[in-house]
């Protein structure tokens, strides 16, 4: 863990700078919140309202990511009001809960836009139980909220907007379907499901903490697409909690909620939550848990057993997301892999058509944005993959497969960047090879997703070229022969093949 964390790639130091924004963006929204006198309580609720602002929304581009920020009170608002005039109505509460926890899921079916807002809901509620908000306090939180917005916004969209500098993202689409076909409809029950088995148990464990187990039911859902990825989800979420929670005894436990070190250790969690999210979701559950543990004790309610109760209500939530996507609907994790599979190899040779129409004189081709995407895709097939790598799968042929899968579409993905930095030099001449070299990619990546071309190797079909010495065929060549060796682990015709099936 680790090594992924401080060893992962980090282009352009993106991950870097979103983390070090936003220690920023939430250090100036709780900085304005205590300047304008507002309460601990609402200070708190700002503060995350700034954090979910600057960790949720993704959009595509700036213009997107502003109009999504603004829409976050028009969805929060409600969904607060409704939740604190809710508190001591536990019956109506829970169900209210359920609701806002099913559609919030349910809303990813609308991109981008749809997952910021359903999670800003989501998170409302929760605040409210977290911090035993009631109707009085409201109009101090939605004037915090909307201070701690904007300050935050200042931040991301004045002081330091750095996509304004890089290409625009292409946003992948998830595989579509109708009804019960769609992903997002089935983990939206789910979802629900799961969230009622989490609020029933962990009210049992406690009825003043129960939510902990809702909100873990909730974050295991968040970014996963199959049954394999909630589970490994679900794991990672725990050890992450219970690695947190020990940290928390070192940390949180003995500041007895001084300000300024518990100061410290929150901004230095923050950093943590968005510099590890990309690449370790242990990781990034340690710093939410010493986080929160850290609030625990500034509200003045931090003790050993409310750290162990925390491990003990995730548990439970963790347990409910992993019943539900067992038994309810499930969305296997081998149909989810194929799609992003097949959809990343039809980028990589967009990428390539893309980089030879610009060597060859295009001044319309443009290779970059479809490199931003096929590192989208890479990371949804890793993400979709998990589940066969992890260390306890005990698929050991499948494993093995999969790991040869991702190593030879980092290979791709290395060859493409490297075209693109070709192409992007003026001086770089056109070469009359080059266009046979395309076809022989375009060759190689029907052969690996058509559903016709059967499960056999497709090396036989490919004539692979000498290595070249000029730098723009030596990458087109490493990718045909990427290309080529893929067909081992995809099309072996004495397995499941992992995809075309």
């Amino acid at each position: 863990m680790l090594k992924r964390v401080f060893v992962a790639p980090d282009p352009g130091r993106v991950r870097l700078r979103f983390a070090v924004r936003a220690v920023i963006g939430i250090a100036l929204a709780v900085a304005v919140c205590g300047l304008a006198g507002h309460s601990l309580v609402a200070a708190i609720t700002g503060g995350l309202a700034a954090l979910l602002a600057l960790f949720t929304v993704g959009d595509a581009t700036v213009r997107g990511q502003a109009v999504t920020t603004a829409l976050l009170p028009v969805v929060g608002f409600p969904v607060l009001a409704l939740a604190a005039v809710l508190h001591d109505v536990p019956v109506a509460r829970d169900v209210a809960f359920l609701a806002v926890m099913g559609a919030g899921v349910y809303a990813r079916r609308w991109g981008p836009r749809g997952h910021s807002l359903g999670v800003f809901a989501f998170m409302m509620f929760f605040a409210t139980q977290f911090l035993h908000t009631g109707p009085g306090q409201l109009p101090e939180l939605f004037a915090a909220i909307l201070m701690s917005l904007c300050a935050s916004s200042a931040v991301r969209f004045g002081l330091w907007c750095y996509e304004r500098r890089l290409p625009p993202p292409v946003a992948p689409a998830a595989p579509g379907g109708r009804g019960l076909a769609r992903t997002t409809t089935r983990q939206a029950v789910q979802a629900t499901l799961g969230g009622a088995f989490a609020l029933a148990a962990g009210q049992v464990l406690s009825h003043e903490r129960w939510y902990w187990a809702v909100g873990a039911t909730w974050w295991v859902f968040v970014n996963t697409a199959s049954s394999g990825e909630t589970l490994v989800r679900s794991f990672r979420r725990l050890l992450g909690t219970v690695i947190g929670i020990g940290a928390g005894f070192v940390l949180a436990v003995p500041l007895h909620g001084a300000p300024v070190p518990s100061a410290v250790i929150v901004a230095v969690s923050v950093f943590g939550i968005f510099y590890t999210a990309a690449v370790s979701y242990t990781w990034m559950m340690l710093a939410v848990t010493v986080m929160a543990g850290v609030l625990y004790g500034l509200l003045g309610v931090l003790n050993p057993g409310l750290l162990a109760l925390r491990v003990a209500e995730t548990g439970v939530g963790a347990l409910g997301a992993v019943l539900a996507v067992l038994l309810v609907l499930p969305v296997t994790t081998h149909a989810t892999t194929n799609a992003w599979i097949e959809r990343a190899l039809r980028c990589v040779h967009a990428c390539t058509a893309e980089a030879a129409a610009r060597l060859a004189g295009s001044e319309n081709s443009d290779p970059a944005p479809r490199v931003a995407e096929l590192e989208q895709l890479l990371g949804k097939v890793r993400f979709s993959l998990a589940p066969l790598v992890h260390p306890f799968s005990p698929l050991r042929a499948r494993k093995e497969r999969a790991r040869q899968v991702l190593a030879l579409l980092d290979a791709c993905a290395r060859e493409v960047r490297g075209l693109a930095s070709i192409a992007a030099d003026p001086e770089a001449s056109h070469d009359d090879r080059l266009a046979a070299a395309c076809w022989r990619v375009e060759a190689a990546v029907e052969a690996l997703t058509a559903p016709e071309a059967g499960h056999g190797p497709a090396a036989d079909a490919i004539a692979l070229p000498h290595p070249a010495t000029e730098p723009v065929l030596a990458h087109l060549h490493g990718l045909e022969k990427a290309l080529v060796e893929l067909a081992v682990p995809l099309r072996s015709p004495t397995r499941t093949p992992l995809i075309g099936a």
